[in-house]
């Protein structure tokens, strides 16, 4: 049995063009090459070579990369956000989710049978949950073309797997972010589970996580405290403002490895949290949205005063560089060839020599 689904339209794109209607559009999953667990993909990345316009990218929706670790309330909060923003187009790239609270406009299900991949691959869960967006990845050149044609969606919130490496690590993960920023204003949100951060080495370690992401990918970063109806997040606020604060937090009387590494962190990341708008809410509750909304409109200006303005700078280098290593081949290339030219009048004036010597 293939990993693909065989229940999908023959059509490589289907579906109505208002972002209301739920499951309305899939992705075909004919001559998609399903061979390795390391699947990279030939069409995705020459796709969107040339960025857009700035104001063509400003008449396009907000896309929201919604990330968290297992258990943060990440598809609750999506699921909020949503009824919130009830003209919002969602696409599920977790393939490994039974019954989402939502209803997916798009969903990776729909084309790839996550059980089929565990079992046809010999895999895990987490390595099927890879495996199945490395497929996903070598369609998603119809997935942007699909999300290029919703004009009507004022936002677009994208799902992604509870197992958060294997979006955020992965080269399918990589792709699709690559390809959402480069066609849309697009942010990462990052859901925190604040009743677990209530110890600082924890919270130390979302921090890092949150850091990490940011670095990788270079696109605006909304931290979102969840659960907030549990525990509130004014503390974690206030460990992120205040350095003795989260100094204090931590046991005064220890002088361990992890406590002093920890305060070392806590100075070192100072920089980072001045660059954070956090905000709390209860997904549960549905408090908090509006703020996240809110923020969620300044990631967008951040999007164009920063990540676009550095993705353009970036290509404009590699475009010199590539200027450069294609001079320097000429050059070479004629130097060679007036070394040969060279070779052969010398080659010519001695057979001269040989053939007038009596």
């Amino acid at each position: 049995m293939s990993s693909f689904t065989s229940k999908l339209n023959p059509n490589p794109i289907n579906g109505s063009n208002d972002s209301n209607d739920s499951n309305d559009d899939s992705i075909d999953s004919d001559n998609t090459n399903t061979t390795t667990n390391n699947t990279t993909t030939n069409n995705t990345t020459t796709t969107n070579n040339t960025l857009p316009s700035v104001e063509t990218l400003k008449s396009r929706p907000t896309v929201h990369i919604i990330v968290g670790m297992a258990g943060s309330g990440k598809t609750t909060f999506l699921t909020a956000l949503s009824r919130t923003l009830p003209d919002a187009y969602i696409v599920n790239l977790d393939p490994a989710c039974m019954d989402p609270p939502y209803e997916p406009n798009l969903d990776v299900r729909d084309t790839i049978d996550y059980s089929t991949v565990m079992s046809e691959y010999g895999l895990g869960p987490n390595g099927a949950i890879v495996t199945s967006l490395n497929l996903y990845a070598t369609r998603f050149d119809q997935v942007m073309s699909l999300l290029e044609s919703k004009s009507s969606a004022s936002h677009i919130i994208v799902d992604t797997p509870g197992q958060i490496e294997a979006f955020t690590w992965s080269s399918a993960g990589q792709i699709m972010t690559e390809l959402l920023a480069t066609s849309f204003p697009t942010h990462l949100t990052y859901v925190v589970d604040t009743v677990r951060c209530a110890g600082p080495s924890t919270f130390m370690s979302n921090m890092l996580y949150a850091l990490s992401m940011s670095f990788r990918s270079r696109l605006p970063l909304q931290v979102v405290f969840n659960k907030c109806d549990l525990a509130d997040a004014a503390f974690l606020k206030e460990w992120m403002s205040d350095y003795e604060a989260f100094s204090g937090a931590l046991d005064s009387a220890s002088d361990s490895y992890y406590d002093s590494l920890t305060r070392s962190l806590g100075m070192s990341l100072d920089q980072f949290y001045s660059s954070l708008e956090p905000v709390q809410v209860s997904a549960a509750l549905g408090t908090g949205i509006e703020e996240y909304v809110g923020a969620s409109a300044r990631r967008r200006e951040e999007y164009f005063e920063g990540y676009l303005q550095d993705v353009r700078a970036r290509r404009e280098e590699q475009k010199v560089k590539r200027e450069v290593v294609a001079r320097k081949a000429r050059e070479d290339s004629m130097r060679r060839l007036e070394e040969d030219i060279e070779k052969g009048k010398g080659g010519g004036e001695k057979r001269k020599d040989q053939e007038a010597t009596p």
